[in-house]
């Protein structure tokens, strides 16, 4: 496969199938080979290291334009199988830590929290010294 090629559904090991690049729209592009891996620019800006054994699909990932559809009513998003979203400040203190109070209260935290109490927003949710830290090569491209 010649350098530049754009490809998606992209497999991390082999024989398990594709994992990265999978949706609506997405690209990664092959940056180089040497060895046994080869160099890819994913998506949203990371370089990641993979073997060259593993499956990917050439070319782009179609129906680019599903985003900008108008569905019509409110209900058509049911239908697709959307639920509605129910903010965690109205519900119950037993449904959501966000939940209770007199009136529109606050969220009665410091910080925002998930329906089962772990922190919300911001806080970096990949393992330290994870076994593919080595194979990631840049996080983010500015």
């Amino acid at each position: 496969m010649p350098l530049g090629t754009a490809i998606n559904n992209i497999g991390i090991t082999l024989g398990r199938g594709g994992q990265l690049a999978r949706t609506v729209g997405a690209v990664a592009k092959l940056i180089a080979k040497e060895g046994k891996s080869a160099t890819l620019k994913l998506p949203f800006g990371k370089v990641r290291l993979i073997s060259k054994n593993c499956s990917v699909t050439v070319g782009q990932v179609g129906n680019i334009g599903v985003n900008q559809k108008s569905l019509g009513r409110a209900r058509s998003k049911c239908w697709l199988g959307k639920c509605p979203i129910v903010r965690g400040v109205v519900m119950h203190p037993v449904d959501h830590p966000h939940g209770g109070g007199e009136g529109r209260a606050p969220i009665g935290r410091k910080k925002p929290a998930t329906p089962w109490g772990y922190p919300a927003l911001g806080r970096k949710s990949r393992k330290r010294n994870k076994y593919s830290d080595n194979l990631i090569l840049r996080r983010w491209s500015k």
